[in-house]
């Protein structure tokens, strides 16, 4: 979704964040860097954009008193849009803003780069983008040079690898109305204290496009199926995968989502029906996400989705049954002999 070959870097500014929760500093740099050296300008442009290759989702800015303006970044970003003139001034404001947000005791100290691009291709269209980007995880590298007699080893420390990029955003300088559009990284977000970044410094919220409707509906189906379904019927494992296969199937094989249509297809027993979309309207209202009962559908989110839908049925700890049909071809029994559970399978050939 996001590509640069044509992308060339114009812009830089690097500022260091410490922990202000642990009475660290912030470092401002005086002036912007005018990079020459162009293999330089590609590591960069390798660094900070190539984990964007595969992001699918699309976020906004957006503030919660409804008014954009009161976001910080979205403000500091405007101005650089509006006037490329005043880039470092507002990279400094930035650097103040994230040092404000880091009052977590784990959050790591690191290096802000601001960045301005030009030319970089989001949803076949080539925009101008501004980066933000912390790096705070260090590693030691080894470097090995000939010598007269053979070769000499050394090292450096606290060096950063150019494929982990720790933390970043790319804002693209289009639909400026609606929140610009806005890419994401968080290498680093496997705990509470690092939720700073997406929540509390860039304050974003997912764009509701086909993709995110798409992997929304899935989701809540899947939930549905997987935890709602027991508390209401008395449903086996078998006939939860073979309604997860169907879901699907449905989803592969057409090219928009009706709720009535995929409710009749898939699910196909009223009272089944009723209760998915009273669970689907539970979490619009529980999670303030609205999904459309028709859209587009996403095929890169199904391809995604697809991936967290299982079709395995467990026995114990002796067999896998891989369910990828019809269901009619297996069925549940309990062996009065043996006190046991079995599945009988039907099939035409052993492959």
């Amino acid at each position: 979704m996001i590509y640069f070959p044509e992308a060339s870097l114009s812009e830089l500014s690097i500022h260091r964040i410490g922990n202000k929760a642990q009475d660290e500093f912030y470092v401002l740099s005086e002036a912007s860097m005018q990079i020459q050296d162009e293999h330089l300008k590609n590591v960069l442009l390798q660094y900070f954009l190539s984990p964007y290759e595969k992001t699918n989702e699309i976020f906004r800015f957006f503030h919660p008193n409804d008014d954009l303006n009161l976001n910080e970044v979205y403000h500091f970003v405007e101005q650089v849009f509006e006037n490329g003139a005043h880039f470092h001034k507002n990279s400094e404001q930035l650097a103040k803003y994230l040092y404000d947000t880091s009052n977590h005791p784990k959050i790591k100290a690191g290096e802000l780069y601001v960045a301005y691009f030009e030319n970089v291709q989001i949803e076949g269209e080539l925009h101008d983008a501004i980066g933000i980007f912390k790096s705070e995880t260090k590693e030691t590298y080894l470097k090995v040079s000939p010598e007269q007699a053979g070769f000499a080893l050394s090292y450096e420390e606290d060096a950063i690898n150019i494929n982990k990029l720790d933390k970043g955003c790319i804002i693209f300088n289009t639909e400026k109305e609606e929140g610009y559009k806005v890419a994401v990284i968080d290498q680093t977000n496997k705990s509470n204290e690092a939720v700073y970044w997406k929540d509390e410094f860039l304050k974003l919220k997912v764009r509701n496009d086909n993709y995110n409707q798409t992997k929304n509906v899935l989701g809540v189906y899947k939930s549905f199926v997987t935890e709602k379904l027991d508390q209401e019927y008395d449903v086996t494992k078998a006939d939860k995968i073979d309604l997860l296969n169907r879901s699907m199937k449905y989803f592969k094989e057409k090219e928009s989502f009706d709720i009535d249509e995929f409710s009749n297809e898939v699910i196909g027993n009223k009272e089944g029906i009723e209760s998915f979309k009273n669970y689907k309207k539970s979490y619009e209202d529980e999670f303030e996400t609205p999904i459309a009962d028709s859209f587009d559908i996403s095929g890169a989110a199904v391809k995604k989705q697809a991936k967290a839908f299982k079709s395995v049925l467990k026995l114990d700890k002796n067999f896998h049954i891989y369910i990828h049909g019809n269901k009619e071809l297996i069925e549940k029994g309990f062996d009065d002999d043996k006190s046991m559970n079995y599945y009988k399978v039907y099939f035409k050939e052993e492959e």
